[in-house]
């Protein structure tokens, strides 16, 4: 399909082609006629993009310090590739869009094959198709034309901006900021009964602020705006101001205050600067408001990516029902943006529309306001006959025969900085494809990995005969089904952990490889039994005759419970999804295998904290060994993540964050240290390769993945519990 994209280092504009997106459960699949180019929002977003690296750096420090930050912890060069990586790769652009529903994911109720929608957030993207969470999709009424209800996600935006103002008849509201939301807004009020003061720099969109109702429409730095104001309100000022200006400048700010009246309201909506006066907000004690884009749910993974609603009683306005509700508005022919629509590019001349907003060329002289994308009336398809799957450049390269070629599900943020790097560019592998839910991403990790092609269709990767080996890096919900599917069509698996989310998963899994008829490789990708500090761990109590006692400390760091990692359904919680790493190692490190767990969380009140995921959690071990995680969700940022402890046969090793070991023994130490973390992300990849090609067994046994796994799901046991559990 084609998208428009630009590409995060250059600012370039490109329509690009794209795999369909994969339909989720929860989702629907639109065929777009029409989107919206939010010439403010995304003028701005094409601007940074377009600028400098030092440009860039002055307007976002907080990413500076990010970079710092992992240059301290993965050394210069492992953050330069993976900023570089970042950097070339493309972005999509757009959030408001209309069409029409070509297929509904599991669970979806509301809507139907064939239904005209209106669609909004960072998934209605310019595209010829878009994936949608159910709540950010609303149906069309009968007279509603597809070009209308593209401005649906505008018309929520500026709706909510009106909310958060309170507006009630008979008052005056003054709007600062006259584009697409501005002028929006002003028809919005006037729907609502109010007198509209609008303001802007740009005649023209005086102009047409005027011709959409504005009671008055002035122009900023011609006459005198607050005499104007207080004349028009017979000296009591505005009862509230609507910016909806676009400009990091803090004279919207400065204005609103001096142009309100006493206890009024100042709501932003825009992205302006903003430092208060003290004078004005605080002499007329006036209430500073922000708006979060289309209202209540925005932002919320709960509201948005899992479709849970907020009950009316308690929360009216969602951004969903302000979306109905600006349907209801264009319906009823309160609202009307056939006259904001002032020019429309086809998707294939999307770039010109790019070029006019950026003032690039000749048409910089142009006034625009509302740019709508046509797409054209195709019919709408079978969804059978859509491609998921785009060639590379590549696609026609023949690996070498010793090289083991590769498909990959899933490539996030973990597969390329950490798998992918020492996968490229190397004889031993050859990267032929890469699937990931989302298209974009795809294609951009085939363009900077140099696959040979980019699917969202996991089948090309699974069924496909060309590929030996299939790395599992998806979201956590897949990773037992993948490597069942992938066994059962023969192939060698890298699967990330966790291996599975539940008993009932592990046990198929276990099915899938007892059933093979060939052997086949299964690896988990437990790295750190494979970092060079855990390996000289091992050989320095190589002899060791004792039980081992070894005390593990992570400071994992506070994640929300919003985060996809602390759902039990598609995440799984951190004990499966991290906690088995340390499990793994210990069983490295000792020799043997758990024998029994238990698991304390931190309680407040005499219950278990809901928020703080800390537990201290005890293993014994079947050689009599014990060793003991401290996993802390509450500790400071700056302490390093992890300290391992051993002690055994007179001896002492510590790690420390796998970047510093110590040895002790007959008490003399010895210090080794590397100049960044190295937890063996690349050993392992290079492990599973030479197992691949030399016909070994796997690097790491399959029973004791299965072992680390059981000890993980029974750790949540025992914090369900709150006794030991045995394995």
């Amino acid at each position: 399909m084609k998208q428009v994209t630009q590409h995060n280092r250059t600012g370039e504009i490109v329509l690009d082609e794209i795999p369909l997106p994969a339909l989720k459960p929860g989702y629907i699949l639109i065929k777009v006629r029409y989107s919206v180019i939010s010439a403010g929002t995304e003028k701005t977003s094409v601007t940074q993009r377009k600028s400098s690296l030092l440009q860039k750096a002055k307007k976002q420090p907080e990413l500076v310090l990010k970079v710092l930050e992992q240059v301290k912890q993965y050394g210069l060069l492992n953050t330069y590739r993976r900023v570089k990586t970042q950097l070339e790769t493309f972005a999509t652009l757009g959030y408001s869009v209309s069409g029409v529903v070509l297929a509904v994911g599991a669970g979806v109720m509301d809507f139907k094959v064939g239904d005209r929608v209106a669609c909004a957030g960072g998934g209605a993207s310019h595209a010829e198709y878009v994936l949608v969470p159910n709540n950010l999709c609303v149906k069309l009424p009968k007279n509603v034309d597809l070009d209308e209800a593209a401005y649906c996600t505008l018309g929520a935006i500026a709706m909510q901006g009106v909310r958060q103002a309170e507006p009630t008849l008979g008052e005056t509201i003054v709007v600062i900021g006259l584009g697409l939301v501005g002028q929006l807004t002003v028809q919005l009020l006037k729907a609502n009964g109010c007198s509209v003061i609008g303001i802007d720099l740009d005649p023209s969109a005086v102009r047409l602020a005027k011709e959409s109702g504005a009671n008055l429409a002035l122009h900023r730095n011609t006459g005198d705006v607050k005499n104007v104001v207080r004349s028009f309100t017979k000296g009591i000022g505005a009862d509230a101001v609507i910016i909806t200006a676009g400009t990091p400048s803090n004279d919207p700010i400065v204005l609103a205050g001096d142009l309100c009246r006493d206890k009024g309201r100042v709501v932003l909506v825009g992205d302006v600067g903003i430092e208060l006066p003290r004078a004005p907000y605080f002499m007329k004690e006036l209430d500073f408001r922000l708006s979060r884009s289309l209202g209540a749910g925005r932002y919320d993974p709960n509201y948005e990516d899992r479709g849970n609603d907020y009950p009316i009683g308690f929360v009216r306005w969602t951004e969903n029902r302000n979306m109905q509700e600006f349907l209801r508005l264009l319906s009823t022919k309160k609202v009307n943006v056939q006259k904001l629509t002032t020019h429309t590019f086809t998707i294939d001349d999307a770039k010109s529309a790019y070029d006019m907003i950026a003032g690039g060329k000749k048409k910089e002289r142009e006034h625009y306001i509302g740019i709508l994308l046509d797409y054209g009336e195709a019919e709408v398809p079978n969804l059978d006959e859509l491609t998921r799957t785009v060639q590379m450049p590549k696609a026609d390269l023949q690996p070498l025969p010793s090289s083991v070629p590769i498909g990959f599900l899933g490539a996030g943020n973990f597969a390329q900085g950490f798998l992918l790097p020492h996968l490229r560019n190397t004889s031993e592998a050859t990267l032929v494809g890469v699937c990931t839910s989302n298209g974009i991403s795809a294609k951009n990790v085939a363009r900077n990995f140099g696959f040979q092609f980019a699917t969202t269709e996991p089948r090309e990767i699974i069924g496909k005969d060309a590929i030996k080996a299939v790395f599992i890096v998806s979201r956590h919900n897949h990773h037992a089904r993948y490597t069942v599917d992938a066994l059962k069509a023969g192939k060698h698996v890298f699967v990330e952990k966790p291996l599975a989310l539940t008993i009932e998963e592990l046990k198929e899994v276990q099915k899938a490889y007892n059933s093979l008829t060939k052997p086949a490789i299964v690896m988990v990708g437990f790295n750190r039994r494979f970092a060079p500090h855990a390996q000289q761990v091992k050989r320095f109590f190589e002899n060791a005759v004792d039980p081992y006692v070894m005390n593990y400390r992570v400071n994992a760091g506070f994640i929300p419970k919003t985060h996809w990692t602390r759902d039990p359904v598609e995440g799984g919680g951190r004990i499966i999804g991290e906690v088995c790493h340390f499990i793994d190692l210990m069983q490295f490190v000792s020799g043997s295998v758990p024998a029994k767990v238990f698991a304390e969380p931190l309680s407040v009140g005499g219950a278990a904290s809901q928020d703080d995921d800390s537990v201290a959690i005890t293993v014994k071990f079947q050689d009599g060994s014990v060793g003991t995680i401290t996993y802390l969700a509450n500790g400071d940022s700056s302490v390093p993540k992890e300290r391992l402890e051993v002690s055994s046969t007179g001896r002492t090793a510590v790690i420390d964050n796998f970047q510093t070991l110590s040895l002790y023994q007959q008490g003399k130490r010895r210090d080794f240290k590397f100049p960044s973390v190295e937890k063996g992300h690349r050993e392992e990849v290079k492990a599973f390769l030479h197992a691949i090609q030399n016909g070994a067994p796997s690097p790491i046994a399959f029973d004791s993945m299965l072992t680390t796994t059981l000890a993980t799901l029974k750790i949540l046991e025992s914090l369900q519990g709150g006794a030991s559990v045995s394995l």
